[in-house]
């Protein structure tokens, strides 16, 4: 069977398979299960072409390394043949953990436990079924890998991770400021005292690629609709958690129905956990929905009823924190109209925050190597006085309640 397929990627063209491991990886059904989950949440209700998934972006992960490997070599980096199955391995593996529309659960029916968490669970028992061809991939991804130019590849202020997403996020929502140039960044990569440095011609190329973040995260990660959304499903997760544990009989598939019956703790991940989860999905989630907007229970059928027909909570971006108080009077309203609890209008009323750093200054930066040799953070080394700003978390806070008049029930 010849294993060194060829496809099509409409953000690169054709990609090559660069060997039968990351065939057979990407063959295998922990794999071809992020064909099922969406790249940027519920996204598409804002931007509707953002249906892209985590397949897709591994994938294209895969053909930046290749790239970043033969340009590595060619500047007489050495880069042996196991540590370059073990670079492809690792970012083709790096989401793999990812949940039903990527971050809800997270937050709603497990606790504490993140994908990066899950991720590596799959790669150890991935590991096990490949004989341990997946050592040094998790070596590396762990970051204790000793040549650590290639741990940055995986996770660093520019790595592979981040040079595929913000160009393919950019293209299914249309974005056009976050179309970065990850092909020429690329070129310019080198590697100094076995740390990653960009060259310093390609010092614009790293200017346009923080500033693109910044857009990217404001104006489509952090988009105040996709953020109402998003928390509308993380509350819908948990009201099911909770209507189930109380007895409330949910129709689910077996997958979720197991997390909503037990609770699930980094302590507790066990294999039986990681099995059912490996068949957990976005269809589990919308399908179940489809369900719960039939709900009895006025909380699950209306927050459901709110996701699947986009129905969404108004929200409101404030550069300070809200108040308790502020929520009160939205609070009161629903508690009257409908005769619910206070708890219960919790779910449709309250506030939270967001914050953003586009570039951590001082953490696995961006450095620039200067043709004296010199080499420089990106923050010093650039004209570019934004890039000093950029280098500073901000943060915004938000308030949500339904639509006045309250049309969403």
């Amino acid at each position: 069977m010849n294993k060194l397929k060829i496809l099509n990627d409409p953000i690169y063209g054709f990609i090559t398979i660069p060997n039968s491991l990351i065939f057979d990886l990407i063959q295998h059904k922990y794999f071809q299960r992020l064909r099922r989950i969406t790249q940027m949440g519920l996204s598409y209700m804002v931007y509707p072409g953002a249906h892209h998934t985590r397949f897709h972006h591994a994938i294209g992960c895969v053909h930046l390394m290749q790239k970043a490997v033969n340009v590595l070599r060619f500047k007489d980096v050495s880069i042996s043949k196991e540590e370059e199955n073990g670079l492809y391995a690792a970012i083709l593996l790096h989401d793999i953990g990812h949940g039903p529309f990527s971050h809800a659960m997270e937050h709603s029916i497990v606790n504490g436990v993140s994908h990066e968490h899950l991720s590596l669970l799959f790669m150890h028992r991935l590991n096990n079924e490949f004989n341990g061809s997946l050592t040094l991939a998790i070596q590396i991804f762990k970051g204790e890998y000793p040549r650590k130019f290639m741990c940055q590849l995986i996770s660093g202020q520019f790595d592979m991770d981040r040079a595929d997403y913000l160009k393919r996020d950019s293209f299914y929502t249309g974005v056009a400021e976050g179309n970065i140039n990850s092909e020429r960044l690329i070129t310019m990569l080198n590697v100094v005292n076995d740390q990653l440095v960009v060259e310093e011609k390609g010092i614009y190329s790293v200017e346009k690629f923080i500033i693109a973040r910044r857009f990217m995260y404001w104006q489509v990660y952090l988009h105040k609709t996709g953020l109402a959304a998003e928390q509308l499903l993380i509350r819908v997760l948990q009201r099911a958690k909770e209507l189930h544990q109380k007895g409330h009989i949910l129709e689910a598939s077996k997958p979720l129905l197991y997390f909503l019956e037990n609770k699930i703790t980094m302590a507790n991940f066990n294999e039986d956990a990681l099995d059912v989860f490996a068949e957990l999905d976005d269809y589990d989630i919308i399908s179940a929905m489809k369900h719960w907007q039939h709900s009895t229970d006025f909380v699950l059928r209306h927050l459901s009823n709110m996701i699947i027909n986009r129905n969404l909570l108004t929200i409101k971006l404030k550069n300070k924190p809200v108040k308790k108080q502020d929520l009160e009077p939205y609070i009161e309203k629903l508690v009257n109209t409908y005769g619910i609890s206070k708890k219960e209008a919790h779910y449709f009323v309250f506030k939270g925050s967001i914050s953003n750093q586009a570039y951590q200054h001082n953490h696995k930066g961006i450095n620039i190597l200067h043709k004296s040799g010199n080499i420089e953070d990106i923050v010093e080394a650039s004209d570019q006085l934004n890039l000093k700003a950029l280098s500073k978390p901000v943060t915004k806070y938000y308030i949500c309640y339904p639509k006045q008049p309250v049309t969403a029930f």
